[in-house]
């Protein structure tokens, strides 16, 4: 069985068109399902979710046309370092699927469209398996963000509150807000009951200022 279908493009060692255009249609396929393996039950930003349908491809394309070439270690290390291409640092998923992205386009650029097949069920499995079972998320963590006036002694002022509503508790920075005028404590709690008995406590000790508790560190969901 041939697996390999670049060998069945390639004249004289030359890679044909037909070639180079079949493997690029997997490769866009496989980045759409990469893409919405991505996209299930999680947040997502427009421009990722396009990148991760276009990257696979790109990477293909520059491994089939340096294949057999002294360069292809040069552009190796090169495909890889398009992870920098974002600003914004990621997170760990970000850049788990921007690997998976680029190791798909790693087999289609050597022709095994067959294995990147494989490849992209077994990981996009695993992958919608571990997100459908919520693997690894401990519901009572939660992050949080307290302003307090800047002339309040924020060392110990919500212990008791912290107690009685928490498991454990961590305060993980301090900064300045509002110009100085405010301080903004950063902690990273589990709960034991009501978040809402939680805040109406705080609220009541920092004056009623802003207060976020949320599940993540961007704060982006409650």
């Amino acid at each position: 069985m041939q697996l390999n279908l670049i060998n069945l493009n390639v004249t004289n060692g030359v890679l044909t068109l037909q070639g180079l255009v079949l493997c690029t249609v997997f490769s866009l396929l496989f980045g759409f399902a990469i893409a919405g393996i991505y996209m299930f039950k999680n947040n997502y930003s427009r421009s990722l979710s396009v990148t991760l349908v276009l990257l696979p491809a790109i990477v293909q394309v520059i491994i089939m046309l340096v294949n057999g070439n002294i360069g292809v270690g040069i552009a190796v290390a090169g495909a890889f370092s398009l992870v920098r291409f974002r600003s914004i640092p990621g997170t760990a998923r970000e850049i788990a699927a921007l690997f998976f992205a680029m190791a798909i386009g790693f087999v289609t650029g050597l022709g095994y469209i067959f294995f990147a097949f494989v490849f992209l069920l077994l990981i996009g499995g695993a992958s919608l398996l571990l997100t459908q079972l919520s693997f690894g998320d401990d519901g009572s963590v939660r992050y949080l963000k307290i302003k307090v006036p800047e002339n309040l002694d924020y060392e110990g002022v919500f212990d008791d509150i912290f107690a009685k509503y928490t498991k454990s508790v961590k305060l993980e920075k301090v900064t300045t807000a509002d110009m100085g005028s405010l301080f903004e404590l950063t902690y990273t709690i589990r709960l034991k009951s009501s978040s809402k008995a939680f805040i109406d406590e705080l609220r009541c000790r920092n004056g009623n200022l802003n207060i976020m508790l949320s599940r993540n560190r961007k704060g982006e969901e409650l």
